[in-house]
């Protein structure tokens, strides 16, 4: 699995490296990469990405869009989250989907969690907030404790940020952060790129450990290990092998990327 530890504080390990956690961890990455690119979600070809630049990949989170593939998504996160707290020592009391795509993530993964013997509270937020009713921006659990962040993506960090400031409002800490993929890439400010990634910035600004099913590397990997096997057939992938998506990931990676 990939992992990119915030603060000091939650670095301390249970486990020696290399240890059967961490084995377990990779083999989810692996089947996490392999899921989403059977599903759809991840895609091959030419995309534009909101930094302007032309990528080989593209993961939409949105595309997991029926009930059976949700689950799955759900699965992934609850799997990978619990590992997390027991190799990485990282503790939540809660768990908060940002508006939009956070709140169907944030609700399946309780459900999943709690399946798995780990209940917890979750919590959502509007985006313009109800004058009626209970009021307010915030609906579910009472927004307290060490808080973890569900979403599917790092790109810019601003849904972080602002999720950030609607949990500290409330009273509560922000923790942690939990996403699919991390792309490791390097961030833009001021339309220039800069030496590090918006995970690498919300770990090492904003203080959050943050936690991902798979990293690009783990994409790498895979479309490495599946040589010649012939890409998934829809529409952006047809008449490719993996091995061709792997060059091209490679190359983007060796312009782009950070560890």
């Amino acid at each position: 699995m990939s992992i990119t530890t915030g603060t000091a504080g939650q670095a301390g390990s249970k486990h020696p490296q290399g240890a059967l956690p961490n084995e377990e961890g990779r083999a989810l990455a692996q089947e996490f990469v392999q899921f989403a690119i059977a599903s759809g979600v991840l895609r091959f070809g030419e995309f534009k990405t909101k930094a302007g630049r032309m990528s080989p990949y593209f993961f939409n989170a949105g595309l997991f869009d029926d009930g059976a593939k949700l689950g799955r998504l759900a699965q992934f996160y609850a799997r990978g989250l619990l590992l997390e707290e027991q190799t990485s020592g990282l503790q939540f009391d809660m768990i908060f989907g940002p508006a939009y795509k956070g709140i169907p993530l944030v609700a399946a993964v309780a459900v999943e969690l709690a399946r798995l013997g780990r209940n917890l509270p979750f919590a959502y937020n509007r985006k313009e907030a109800k004058d009626h009713g209970e009021g307010g921006t915030l609906v579910g659990a009472p927004v307290k404790g060490r808080v973890l962040i569900i979403d599917d993506v790092i790109s810019a960090g601003t849904a972080t940020r602002e999720s950030i400031a609607i949990i500290r409002a409330a009273g509560a800490t922000p923790h942690a952060v939990a996403i699919a993929l991390d792309r490791q890439e390097k961030a833009i400010e001021n339309g220039q790129d800069v030496a590090y990634s918006a995970v690498q910035f919300v770990t090492r600004e904003l203080g959050l450990h943050v936690f991902a099913i798979a990293r690009l590397t783990d994409l790498l990997q895979y479309l490495a290990e599946a040589g010649s096997a012939p890409a998934v057939d829809s529409e952006p992938n047809s008449g490719d092998s993996l091995q061709t998506h792997y060059q091209r990931v490679l190359d983007y990676r060796q312009r782009y990327g950070v560890d």
